[in-house]
């Protein structure tokens, strides 16, 4: 007589998972997976990186020490569809064409007038603190400049390697996440 052929049976436990993971279709598990696959790097790479958030390499020095040379970052392309820009956001400003961007602090807000003295950020002629400035690098002075409507005033943290000045809201990408 012959042996009777023995079954491998796994734990009840470990079909439950097989069950829930692959389903008891493995073919249709695996279509549905690259599906979906395809779908989400669709979306992330033509949609959401596109139009939604953008990332951007920091080159320079002029935001330091917020924001390193040669780290990437992201920007929320949609944080103001629905607000203006308040004072102290990180910006990424369109320079030419899509691709080359700043990346500045807003100071001045439309119809503000701006100035710098004895290295002091001056706002409609009041001193405005400016806590996001880890380490205190004076701006050269300027005089006062008033802005327009829609626009704002920008500059680097880093005030002495810093190119600032006006920009239009236009101009405007994002506000830069973390």
């Amino acid at each position: 007589m012959e042996p009777a052929a023995t079954v491998a049976r796994f734990p009840g436990w470990l079909r439950v998972v097989q069950i829930i993971v692959i389903g008891r279709n493995p073919k249709r598990t695996l279509i549905r997976a690259a599906v979906l696959g395809t779908v989400c790097f669709v979306f992330f790479k033509f949609f959401f990186f596109e139009h939604i958030v953008r990332q951007v390499r920091v080159e320079g020095n002029s935001m330091f020490p917020t924001y390193h040379d040669g780290t990437r970052n992201f920007v929320n392309k949609l944080a103001y569809r629905h607000s203006d820009p308040k004072r102290g956001d990180v910006v990424a400003i369109r320079m030419a064409g899509e691709h080359e961007m700043l990346l500045k602090r807003i100071v001045g807000l439309p119809g503000e007038t701006v100035a710098f003295a004895n290295g002091r950020l001056l706002i409609n002629g009041e001193e405005i603190e400016e806590p996001y400035l880890k380490h205190h690098s004076p701006a050269p002075d300027m005089k006062p400049v008033t802005l327009k409507p829609r626009e704002y005033y920008v500059i680097g943290d880093n005030r002495m390697m810093s190119e600032q000045g006006r920009i239009d809201r236009d101009r405007i990408v994002g506000r830069i996440i973390l």
